[in-house]
Formats: structure tokens, sequence, C-alpha cells
């Protein structure tokens, strides 16, 4: 979330922000919260004129009564001063909470470059990498053509689970792990430390990583406990430094997230109801990534390097979309994402989100690096996060790509060290 200090200083900037986003019915919140943010300090101020008061009153009627002087209003106005405390303390309290509330649905600032659109249609290609392959036969659904080769099961799955999830089988099985390892094989190069996270966490903690929304819109909940199915480990690895201070030399902090993932929302037609593109359940390996401010756009465009560098080296086509305002969400500051060709669709499709969150995590989870030079100094950090490979989105494309007139699918060649050194599946 937004700090308070800074919509403080910088009301017009925010409101600015949420006119680009066409987001304008949040503009009446801006107004609410800067006056429940005055009523706060004044209300402070109040509580501790009283807690003043109520130190020094009783001296004041001893000295009376020493005096001979009447107390009785002194004893009226001490009797009273426990529930006016007790009031400001409410009000304070109540105050605290429509703050966070207005703050928590607040937007995060946009970045200058952040193309103004309405929605999808309007997010801007950046680069195109790569051609896509003509074919002349007609290729398989990849759903069905995996059903065909003994490689998934999405009827029994349905039988058991529910539409949008699946069983996958032989090949499919190894392709997925060998998907996994090649991406976590790229980042240890880089520096990226592997981490398997919980896979459910508190609502506390998903609140400071994610929009609100999500908790309708995407999470599963497990009924008759606090806690969350993760969406992404983004979110349990965004969490796992809450209410910390990192050091200086401690930054940046480079993770591989490695988990399964679980969306209530799923595709409504056409391949997306029996494939694997959108599904319930699939396994990633994201990147994350804490750092202080300063460095954060940099990092930004060195995990879009990252994703690049692995379906280069798949040899998928693909080319990335600078996200626009009406497409971006509340959490991200900028966003990229990959898209890779999908033959079938004769279209692109996304792969890969590649986020900027700048402190807006951080905020809400309290986290933040303590300043080499002046001790007492902290600020918060910033978070970043990029899918490496969604690997079911991943097969999809392969079982495209490299599909062949027979039903056969060559195993990508930088792959086939991870499957025995198949050629094909």
């Amino acid at each position: 979330m937004l700090d308070i200090r800074f919509v403080r200083a910088n009301p017009d900037a925010v409101k600015a922000d949420l006119k680009k986003r066409n987001d304008t019915e949040k503009l009446v919140w801006v107004d609410e919260l800067l006056k429940k943010d005055v009523r706060s300090r004044e209300l402070k101020v109040e509580t501790d004129i009283l807690r003043q008061r109520r130190n020094t009153i009783a001296r004041e009627i001893n000295a009376a009564r020493k005096g001979g002087q009447d107390v009785t209003a002194l004893m009226t106005e001490a009797a009273n001063l426990p529930q006016k405390i007790k009031d400001c303390d409410a009000e304070q309290e109540e105050n605290a909470t429509t703050i966070r509330s207005y703050l928590m649905r607040l937007p995060n600032l946009l970045h200058d470059s952040v193309p103004v659109g309405k929605d999808d249609t309007e997010n801007v290609e950046i680069k195109r990498v790569g051609t896509p392959k003509t074919f002349d036969f007609e290729l398989r659904n990849h759903g069905q053509l995996a059903v065909d080769q003994g490689w998934a099961d999405f009827e029994r799955a349905t039988k058991i689970s529910g539409a949008g999830f699946y069983f996958l089988k032989g090949s499919l099985v190894l392709l997925d792990m060998a998907l996994q390892r090649f991406a976590i094989d790229q980042l240890a190069t880089k520096g990226y430390i592997p981490i398997i996270p919980p896979y459910m966490i508190n609502r506390s903690s998903y609140e400071g990583v994610t929009d609100l929304n999500d908790f309708e819109k995407v999470m599963y909940k497990i009924d008759g406990s606090d806690a969350y199915l993760i969406a992404t480990s983004e979110h349990p690895i965004g969490a796992m430094y809450q209410d910390e201070i990192f050091e200086e030399k401690d930054l940046p902090l480079r993770l591989a997230g490695i988990s399964p993932c679980f969306r209530r929302e799923i595709g409504a037609h056409g391949l997306d109801t029996k494939g694997l593109f959108r599904v319930h359940q699939f396994t990633k390996v994201e990147q994350f990534v804490f750092c202080k401010p300063e460095n954060s756009w940099k990092i930004h465009e060195e995990l879009l390097t990252n994703a690049e560098e692995i379906f280069i080296k798949l040899g998928l086509p693909y080319h990335v979309v600078n996200i626009c305002t009406g497409d971006i969400g509340t959490v991200a500051a900028k966003k990229y994402d990959i898209e890779v060709w999908m033959p079938r669709e004769n279209a692109y499709k996304e792969v890969v989100s590649c986020s900027n969150c700048t402190s807006y995590q951080a905020v809400r989870l309290n986290i933040k690096v303590r300043d080499k030079i002046d001790f007492e100094l902290k600020q918060h950090l910033h978070t970043l996060n990029s899918t490496a490979i969604a690997t079911s989105r991943v097969m999809r494309a392969i079982l495209e790509n490299y599909q062949e007139p027979d039903g056969r699918v060559q195993v990508p060649p930088v792959l086939r060290s991870y499957m025995n050194d198949r050629e094909y599946l």
C-alpha cells in the first residue's frame, strides 16, 4: 500500500495516478483519507494532553485540599478523564481502521513509462523474438493430442476433482519436471536461491502481497481455518520477512520459488476448457527479489531478461508487452508480460508476468532496510517478481510448436539432457 506520509505530502500525484488508471471513483477516497489522517493526529494530541492531565490532577487535588480549597470541580474533572481517554482511544482505533482500509485499496503509483490504455487491447508490444513456424498440416489440439498419446487424462480428473484439473502421465510428467529443473538451473547461475515455500498462508500475510479482490476471485480458502492455498510462490515468499529489517549488505536477495499454484479462475470456453493453459492447479518457478529502492528498476529489467533467456533457449517465439494502465492491476508499478506464440490459435498467449511492486508490498508487510551509515534510519525496501516458467502453459506451447504430422512431439534440444536424452516425447 502507499505510505500515509507519501499521500499526505503528494495528494495531487495520487489523484493524477488514479485518473491515469481511469479509477476516478477512488478520487474521493484520497480526500476522505486525508481528513481521517488530520483527525488522527488531532486525536493523538488530545489523548496526550488528557493523559498528561491525568498525571497532574492528583497533585493539584492534594495541594488544594492542603490549602483548604474546594476540590469538587477537580474531583469531577478527574472522574471524567478515564472516559474521555477511552473515547479518544476508541475514535483513534476506528480512525486507524478506516485509514488502513483506504490505503489498502488505493493502487500503487504507476511508473511514467506505463502506457495509458483502457484494457489489454491497448498493451504495447516492445519487442518480438523468433519467427513463428508455419505448418503444412493441421495441428492437433494440445489437450486431445496429450490424451491420444497417453500423456494426460482430463476426463478422470474432472470426475474426481471437477473441471480445470488434469492427470499428467508418462512423458508429460518428465517434461514438467524437466522444465522446472531447467528454469531452476538457469536462475541458480545468476545467484537465485531455490526455495520451496509453504503451500498455505494466513489471510493477514496474504493481504500484504495481493489485491484484496483476489480473495473473492482467485484464492481457495481452507474451511474452518485462517489459511488459503497459494496462487503463486510470490505470495508466501513476499510475506516471509514480514515485520523484519534487512541490512543493506544482505540486499538484493534473489529467490527462485518452486511450488504448485492453486487458482479458482479458469478459461470459460474454447481451448481453455480442456487442456493445460488455464487450469486450477499448475506448477511454477517464480523469480522474487528484495532490494534497495534505488536498484529496483534495473532489477526489473534483469528479471525480464532472465525469463526471455529461458524462452529463447526453449526455441519458442514470443513477444514482450508493456501492460497498460487499464490492465495492470493494483499492486505493480509497472508490468511486462511475455506472450508465447501458439500456432493453433495463430496468436501470442501470456506465459510470464514480470512486475516491479516498488514499496507497495513492503509497506503493507512492514519490511524495511536499515541505512548502513545512519543506523537509526530505515526505509521500506522494494519487491519484484516474475514468472520464470509456468510449466502447464509452456507444455502447451511445446506440444503445438514442436508437433509433427504423425502426432509425435520433439523435445526442445535444451531439455533433452533432463529427459534421458530423448529426442521425442
